[in-house]
């Protein structure tokens, strides 16, 4: 790998992947919204910016995302869903990424191995959906599950050697989860290394796949 590309590169997650891709020796482009003034949620701000880019990258990585947007916290009943509060989220967690995802074909490699990966989550998962809650979130998550599929489908064709992934990070101990003590967490920085090493292994066989920090499936 000799480029990468990571969205939100400014966020707990997204800092460490660039640093840890960089001590691996890859050049890497960050684009934020606090730094660079990229909003992943303006349609006009992701092309200006995307199109003005020269690629190829071997990776793209968007770590963006949003838990909650104009709540205090993830809804815990019905009675608490928000159509205000469901569109932000959607904005960030999954139209962003698609916005992204668009760009895909002109910035990845087109004959040599190329990856691109969002992060999701496992609430996302539907199969895996046990404690119910969490509407907007659990919703945006698993759309952009359906986004990240369907585009590993379309970028195969002219892409060969593509892969197109989302992956579950685990609770990660950031400012994104500091309202949640009672999960066990582990560090950014472990994340980083344990993502990036699922993303080294996978093959174009497995394109189209959610998975773990560890390279498990996740249930749809």
């Amino acid at each position: 790998m000799m480029r990468a590309l990571v969205i939100g590169d400014s966020g707990g997650i997204g800092a460490a992947v660039a640093t840890a891709l960089g001590v691996r020796g890859v050049a890497v482009i960050g684009l934020s919204r606090s730094r660079d003034g990229f909003d992943i949620t303006d349609p006009v701000s992701v092309e200006a910016t995307l199109a003005a880019l020269e690629g190829p990258f071997d990776l793209i990585f968007v770590a963006s995302g949003a838990l909650v947007v104009t709540q205090e916290g993830p809804e815990k009943s019905l009675r608490e869903v928000s159509g205000e509060e469901m569109a932000a989220q959607f904005a960030v967690n999954t139209i962003g990424p698609a916005l992204v995802l668009r760009h895909a074909a002109k910035l990845l490699p087109r004959k040599e191995r190329g990856v691109f990966a969002a992060l999701s989550a496992r609430v996302g998962s539907i199969g895996d959906n046990r404690a119910g809650g969490w509407y907007s979130y659990r919703a945006s998550k698993a759309a952009l599950n359906q986004v990240i599929h369907t585009g590993a489908i379309e970028l195969a064709r002219s892409h060969k050697q593509s892969i197109c992934v989302a992956l579950h990070p685990g609770t990660v101990e950031t400012a994104f989860t500091a309202n949640y003590p009672a999960h066990k967490k582990h560090s950014a920085e472990v994340a980083a290394d344990r993502l990036l090493g699922v993303l080294e292994e996978l093959t174009p066989a497995e394109s189209g796949g959610f998975y773990d920090y560890a390279g498990v499936p996740v249930p749809w």
